[in-house]
């Protein structure tokens, strides 16, 4: 049906009337009664006009008149009244009703950055433990609001800071629900189990549950917020288990839980927990270790974590347990440097570089300055092409590193 514009009343049957019995007198006006005659055969079909003149009829005559300036497209009525809109759209609408993909109500199905209702405008991740400052009531999370004496927003004074439970409880619901469930078409012959969970697959840009928590997270983390990207994480690893268990071990799942774990692992040591991050690395660790070493991605997170746990150790002045960690990571990096590629070039030098360090620690003087050498031999010979140019400066960077640490060598042997 096409939408009237409500700046014109529509025809009544009486106004009908009228024109009819205007026909005869004024029979010596042949266009009026050609005018009237085609008006009042056609009483049910006729087209609204727009009151700005921009219906498709008044268009044509318009476009044909105005042809001198070579405009080829008809202005449109700016509240969408003129009738090929909206037939188009009327068109468009009733093709697409039955495909329609879904869409976010708050905005949060996008690959692009957005920021919703539900968000932080410190760290831009959804709420977490909602605050609200008081008298302004504006509301942020509890991590970031607390750094400041003013409201970001609108700069009054804090007076204090008060949890707003009701809004932590729809964002906390909004989380559970996201991108989770689907309803499946409607299937006549098929009953609809109760409480059967279904995969999320868009047909448009929306973000599926995993992707969309990693998202959240890794703002919140960028933003200092520790703990809201820890708890986004840890829900993303739990729907990971929960597939696992369904479907097995599938590369595809242990890849992306190995990396959630990995970021858990980040998360627990910038907040000082030095013994969940090892554990967290140790299971990521585990999970990619059951995949093939041919995905250059998955070899460098897993070497990644084997030298973060190493780190881990080192600090913690476990010196053989740190260089056992390098160890393996040095040997992943060097099965991975038979694809040439620069950038797993610079991680077998600074793999090098750790057990080389931990071996002077201990005092093996001769094998560190071996593998500090190495480390320097490959970093000189590496030719970077001009789309790896941004690896320069990490490699300039690095081997001052390593020619520093044999030059201290040579100096306490001259000394």
């Amino acid at each position: 049906m096409t939408p009237v514009c409500p700046f014109v009343k529509a025809a009544r049957p009486d106004e009908i009337t009228t024109k009819k019995l205007g026909e005869n007198t004024n029979k010596h006006q042949p266009e009026s009664e050609s005018k009237t005659k085609k008006d009042s055969s056609h009483p049910a079909t006729a087209s609204p006009k727009c009151p700005f003149g921009y219906d498709s009829q008044a268009n044509e005559s318009k476009a044909k008149k105005d042809s001198s300036d070579a405009v080829n497209a008809s202005p449109k009525c700016p509240f969408g009244y003129d009738s090929q809109t909206n037939e188009n759209k009327a068109k468009k609408d009733s093709s697409e009703t039955a495909t329609a993909s879904p869409k976010c109500p708050f905005g949060y199905d996008s690959q692009t950055f957005k920021l919703g209702p539900l968000s932080c405008m410190i760290c831009q991740a959804l709420l977490f433990e909602s605050s609200k400052c008081v008298p302004c009531s504006h509301v942020y999370c509890k991590a970031c609001i607390s750094r400041f004496k003013d409201c970001p927003l609108c700069g009054a004074d804090i007076e204090k800071i008060e949890a707003d439970s009701t809004l932590q409880g729809m964002v906390d619901r909004f989380i559970e629900g996201h991108a989770r469930i689907k309803r499946s078409h409607a299937d006549a012959d098929k009953e609809e189990v109760v409480g059967e969970k279904k995969p999320v697959i868009y047909e448009d840009v929306s973000l599926e549950r995993g992707a969309f928590l990693v998202q959240q997270a890794m703002r919140a983390f960028r933003a200092q917020n520790v703990e809201s990207a820890k708890s986004r994480l840890s829900l993303c690893a739990d729907d990971i288990r929960e597939q696992l268990e369904r479907m097995g071990d599938t590369p595809e799942l242990c890849s992306q839980l190995g990396a959630v774990l990995g970021m858990l692992g980040d998360c627990c040591r910038a907040l000082g927990d030095a013994g969940s991050a090892v554990a967290y690395f140790e299971e990521s660790v585990e999970f990619l270790s059951k995949l093939p070493m041919d995905d250059l991605e998955i070899t460098h997170t897993l070497s990644v974590s084997l030298n973060k746990i190493g780190d881990l150790k080192y600090y913690d002045g476990n010196l053989q347990a740190a260089r056992s960690y390098y160890y393996r990571s040095l040997n992943v990096r060097r099965d991975a440097i038979k694809h040439h590629v620069p950038s797993q070039i610079l991680d077998v030098a600074v793999s090098l570089a750790k057990v080389a360090d931990v071996d002077r620690s201990l005092g093996n003087e001769e094998v560190a300055v071996n593998g500090f050498q190495e480390a320097i031999t490959l970093l000189e010979t590496l030719k970077l092409k001009s789309e790896d140019a941004g690896l320069e400066q990490r490699r300039l960077s690095v081997l001052e590193f390593l020619k520093k640490q044999v030059a201290e060598k040579q100096l306490e042997t001259t000394l």
